[in-house]
């Protein structure tokens, strides 16, 4: 049998209700129930999140505090990470120890790569964060990451092993020129018709794909618009299943319903997407037409074309000219010999 590699991360902020205060005066934790990552505050204030800012070629230290809520020692691997949005839903997340890092999980090093926290107690660990020189501005956001390298299998005969851990969003800013950019793309309309017109539901599935195409982390909103022949409003909403926050140089294909779509019509979507300083839009045409009429008008097609085809053989046959066989050739008589003369 294989050995299960699979990586759950529970991030800050993942779900609602994950952050829970654990001494007076420190910040929120992202926390699974075990163990939580967070960053130290200062006597200022306390921070959900490490918010950094920094110029190419600049070095920044900090501080990460991870806390054991067992009665048990845990060990935990440290490490910096990358983030990106998942391609299920845009969610928030981190790349795995063995993916290749190109920001904050390529420039931020623990000062520590495995630490063992005792029960029910809190280690901090420093950690060094370096800007190339040569870095692009705009937002870099990753995380501080508490593995436990552990495999936990579960219960069942096939219940597959993970391993689990924690991480501490890190939002990094490089200084520079930010452009805030987004687009909408591959917009798509699927009908999902009742066989018999009006006997039935229809629906539609609206599927697109939004792209950060600038520098910087942006909020998008999403509007939908549905016209028909004539150019009659059919559907106007604002969405709401997008993600909250869509990562630079991110694509995230979504879905949105569409109950009571049209079952006869002729029309486009049209998508808008905007965030702080760009807006977009992307549309395409759709043609509704039940299943029953397009059976019918499939079998009517394949009828007329068979009728069609055997009334051009006819009128090929009718038309076709009567050849008219060769005269035949008379046949060369053979001269008669003549009586020879007899003496």
């Amino acid at each position: 049998m294989r050995k299960p590699n699979a990586l759950l991360l529970s991030l800050l902020g993942l779900f609602s209700g994950l952050f829970c205060g654990l001494t007076t005066g420190s910040a929120h934790a992202a926390d699974n129930g075990s163990w939580s990552v967070y960053p130290v505050s200062s006597r200022v204030a306390a921070r959900p999140y490490f918010y950094l800012s920094a110029d190419p070629g600049q070095t920044i230290t900090d501080k990460v505090a991870v806390a054991n809520k067992t009665g048990k020692p845990l060990t935990f691997r440290l490490y910096a990470a990358d983030a990106y949005n998942t391609a299920r839903d845009g969610g928030f997340a981190v790349r795995t120890l063995k993916e290749r890092m190109r920001g904050v999980g390529a420039w931020a090093k623990p000062a520590k790569s495995r630490v063992t926290v005792p029960g029910h107690k809190t280690v901090t660990v420093p950690f060094t964060l370096r800007v190339p020189r040569g870095a692009e501005p705009g937002d870099r956001p990753g995380a501080i990451v508490a593995l436990d390298e552990r495999i936990d299998k579960g219960s069942g005969s096939l219940a597959l092993g993970v391993q689990r851990a924690v991480g501490a969003r890190v939002y990094l800013r490089v200084s520079g020129p930010t452009l805030p950019a987004i687009s909408v793309e591959n917009v798509h309309v699927t009908h999902h018709q009742p066989l018999v017109p009006g006997l039935g539901d229809s629906t539609a599935t609206v599927s697109y794909t939004l792209h950060n195409t600038g520098n910087v982390t942006l909020d998008p909103k999403v509007e939908l618009r549905a016209r028909g022949l004539f150019g009659r409003t059919l559907l106007a909403r604002d969405l709401t299943r997008i993600p909250s926050e869509l990562l630079p140089g991110q694509r995230v294909r979504l879905t949105e319903p569409w109950r009571d779509a049209p079952q006869l019509d002729w029309g486009d979507i049209t998508l808008t997407a905007s965030a702080t300083g760009t807006r977009e839009s992307a549309s395409a045409s759709f043609f509704a037409l039940p299943w029953l009429v397009v059976a019918v008008a499939f079998v009517a097609g394949v009828v007329g074309g068979v009728l069609l085809v055997r009334a051009r053989r006819g009128r090929a046959r009718r038309s076709e000219p009567v050849r008219s066989s060769p005269p035949a050739r008379p046949r060369p008589s053979r001269p008669r010999s003549s009586p020879s003369a007899r003496p």
